[in-house]
């Protein structure tokens, strides 16, 4: 006969077994045996539950109870500002409009920090990894939006954003608010440092382009903007 249990998909075994024993009457008493089990199954060297063992247990009911809450629910109704959630994955894609916002900047570039327009921005994000787009309007997108290169430093072509050594701390089980906050405050509280190689997500001098916004009241100037030949739906996928 043919073995065929490797086409099964995966296969679990029984390592130790659980047997609560309890007293009858008003003021019950419960008891914990543990059992290791041996290579065909059955139960052998029991003994009473440890503490150490009572430890590893709940802990695994901790973590498999966090696996399967819901992430990202929303306080009550949700924000206009999403577009799309991808629950299985603990995506978000959200939208931000045009607004002024405090930026950092390392020495090295010799930009001050301070307060500056920044244009309406796309944001995909999960637990790890942000990704920002820049948009033109203030409207709420849809799928056939156009969607530009961010005008910023530390960002990839792509619109992978370079975190450096910001230690991201998103929690497991997070409300959609404060997800989205958490995000846009990593990106915006932590210094723009550098060009990517060979990138420059702007027309003309990114450089010369912040130094000219910062402490002013300077709408961004949207014709500096560089599609990036992608629509919303693009990044849908």
């Amino acid at each position: 006969m043919k073995d065929i249990t490797a086409n099964f998909g995966k296969l679990y075994h029984p390592k130790s077994a659980l047997v609560f024993y309890q007293t009858k009457g008003i003021n019950s008493a419960t008891y914990v045996e543990h059992f290791d089990m041996d290579k065909n199954g059955n139960p052998i060297n029991a003994h009473p539950l440890t503490v150490r063992e009572a430890n590893q247990l709940a802990k695994a009911l901790k973590t498999t109870k966090e696996q399967k809450e819901p992430c990202l629910k929303s306080e009550g109704i949700m924000s206009n500002s999403i577009l799309h959630i991808d629950s299985s994955n603990n995506k978000v894609i959200w939208f931000t409009k045009a607004i002024q916002r405090e930026l950092y900047f390392t020495e090295s570039l010799g930009i001050p920090k301070g307060i500056a327009h920044v244009p309406a921005m796309l944001w995909i994000a999960d637990k790890n990894s942000l990704s920002v787009f820049a948009l033109k309007s203030n409207l709420r997108p849809n799928e056939n939006t156009k969607i530009y290169n961010a005008p910023f430093f530390n960002v990839y072509e792509n619109g992978n954003v370079c975190m450096g050594t910001v230690d991201i701390q998103i929690k497991k089980i997070a409300l959609l608010e404060e997800f989205t906050i958490a995000w846009e405050n990593y990106f915006f509280n932590s210094y723009f440092s550098h060009l990517m190689p060979d990138y420059n997500p702007i027309k003309g001098n990114c450089v010369t382009l912040w130094e000219s916004l910062i402490n002013t009241n300077k709408v961004f100037p949207k014709e500096v903007l560089i599609n990036s030949k992608k629509t919303i739906k693009d990044v849908l996928q």
